[in-house]
C-alpha cells in the first residue's frame, strides 16, 4: 500500500517562506518521479514542479514558480520537499505531492493523470 502524506502547509503573509514536506511509504522516490501540485476551488489541479528519479535529482518547475520554489528530496528518508519563498497570494492553494505511475520513466510528465498516488493535500494560505 502507497501511502504519501504532506505536512507544512499553513498562514503566511506575502514574501514569507513554507516548506512543505510528503512522506512517502510503500515506494521508493528514488524510483519515481515526484510531483507537487496545487488546487484552488472551482479550478483544474496545476502542476507546480517535479524532481526525476535519476541521479542528483533533476527538477522542473512551472514558469509561475521559477526561481521561488526549489523540490529536493532525501532518499534516506523517503522523503520530498517543496521549498517554497517569496510567496504571494496567488500561491493560495491546495497542495499535493503525487508519484508518477511508471517508474524510470525517461521524460517529466505534467499531467495529473500521469500520477497515480497522490496525497491527502496540505492548504496553504498566503495573505497579503
Amino acid at each position: 500500500q502507497v501511502q504519501l502524506v504532506e505536512s507544512g502547509g499553513g498562514l503566511v503573509q506575502a514574501g514569507g517562506s513554507l516548506r512543505l514536506s510528503c512522506v512517502a511509504s510503500g515506494r521508493t522516490i528514488n524510483s519515481y518521479t515526484m510531483g507537487w501540485f496545487r488546487q484552488t476551488p472551482g479550478k483544474e489541479r496545476e502542476f507546480v514542479g517535479a524532481i526525476r528519479w535519476i541521479g542528483g535529482g533533476l527538477t522542473y518547475y512551472a514558469d509561475s514558480v521559477k526561481g521561488r520554489f526549489t523540490i529536493s528530496r532525501d532518499n534516506a528518508k523517503n522523503t520530498v520537499y517543496l521549498q517554497m519563498n517569496s510567496l504571494k497570494p496567488e500561491d493560495t492553494a491546495v497542495y499535493y505531492c503525487a508519484s508518477d505511475a511508471r517508474a524510470y520513466r525517461n521524460v517529466v510528465v505534467k499531467s495529473v493523470s500521469e500520477y497515480n498516488y497522490w496525497g491527502q493535500g496540505t492548504q496553504v494560505t498566503v495573505s497579503s
